[in-house]
């Protein structure tokens, strides 16, 4: 328009910016082109007026990435909105608003994440060891001789143990119905990364017996040596176990984690898939039942291989050098 040579005034009551404004469009494009009409980006420029400086926000992320609370004598176990505040306080006497520390929490690209929980007992050098050479060790030797590689565990699925969530009116608790009751069942099973399973469940409580029983099973139905990795329990390394497996060694070994490890069994990943499954369907009503939900799911699994092998892709086996048989 107004290279149409239309006043100003007319302009401005057609388009309704002010005539100042129109002016002020009109001077910028004389001096710049059209480029200079494009809208801007408002606001502070990225990082102006912020309460930390460039070098106290990297140094408070490397307190919270390479550091625990309690090293730095914070009364939290993990790092919260409330733990980040009480550390900026602490190195650079600023208290800053719980919602602004939210705020940089998430510039800083950090979630809320539930926690993967370790035994305190545990101890590095062993859990190292274990990952760097006694594992590979042993998958050289199956390579060798042939054998295939499971890993074991034990759990118990219990009546009470119930994920469910649900919604209800604000102030209105759900209520779940139980079985006062306890009930469990125990289930040993082994796995290979070829995503073949085997289980026995049993309402017996698990001992060397138990266990003499699922690996006689487990030669029989494997057909090839087996190099078995378990846990610490007592059963495991009993004089009657030790004796069975000694007499058996041409079929079966049987290698141990390192102790308080359970997080680098694959097999531990498939308990929780199976209480899991379990604890967020309906209450059962008796053993029966328990058993029965707990058969179904494993003769599932045992016909999903693509399921049992990404059981061995947890974030926490990726410090495995090798899981290839």
């Amino acid at each position: 328009m107004w290279k149409k040579d239309k006043p100003i005034e007319e302009i401005a009551e057609i388009t309704g910016f002010a005539t100042n404004t129109i002016y002020i469009m009109i001077r910028k494009y004389k001096d710049s082109g059209i480029s200079a009409l494009k809208p801007q980006k408002r606001g502070r420029k990225s990082g102006e007026k912020r309460t930390l400086t460039p070098e106290q926000e990297k140094d408070i992320i490397k307190c919270i990435t390479e550091k625990n609370p309690d090293q730095l004598k914070l009364e939290c176990c993990l790092w919260t909105r409330d733990a980040v505040q009480q550390l900026i306080k602490q190195r650079y006497g600023v208290t800053m608003p719980i919602r602004t520390v939210g705020d940089y929490l998430k510039r800083w690209g950090f979630t809320v994440q539930r926690p993967m929980k370790q035994a305190m007992n545990q101890k590095p050098e062993q859990v190292q060891e274990w990952l760097k050479k006694e594992y590979p060790s042993i998958h050289e030797a199956a390579r060798k001789e042939g054998a295939e590689i499971f890993w074991g565990d034990e759990t118990a699925v219990q009546n009470e143990s119930n994920y469910a969530r649900g919604y209800a009116p604000k102030g209105q608790t759900p209520v779940l119905k139980v079985q006062s009751k306890k009930l469990h069942i125990n289930m040993i099973s082994a796995i290979s990364n070829q995503g073949k399973i085997h289980f026995m469940l049993s309402d017996q409580s698990f001992n060397s017996e138990r266990l003499i029983e699922f690996l006689e099973r487990l030669i029989k139905d494997v057909g090839r040596k087996i190099y078995l990795i378990l846990d610490n329990l007592r059963a495991h390394h009993s004089n009657a176990t030790s004796e069975w497996v000694e007499q058996h060694k041409d079929q079966i070994q049987l290698f141990f984690l390192p102790p308080y490890s359970p997080e680098y069994n694959p097999d531990e990943y498939l308990n929780h898939d199976l209480k899991q499954s379990i604890g967020t369907r309906q209450m059962v009503k008796d053993k029966d039942e328990l058993q029965s939900r707990a058969d179904d799911f494993m003769e599932q699994l045992s016909d999903d291989s693509d399921h049992v092998k990404s059981y061995f892709k947890h974030p926490k086996l990726k410090e495995y050098d090798d899981f290839e048989d």
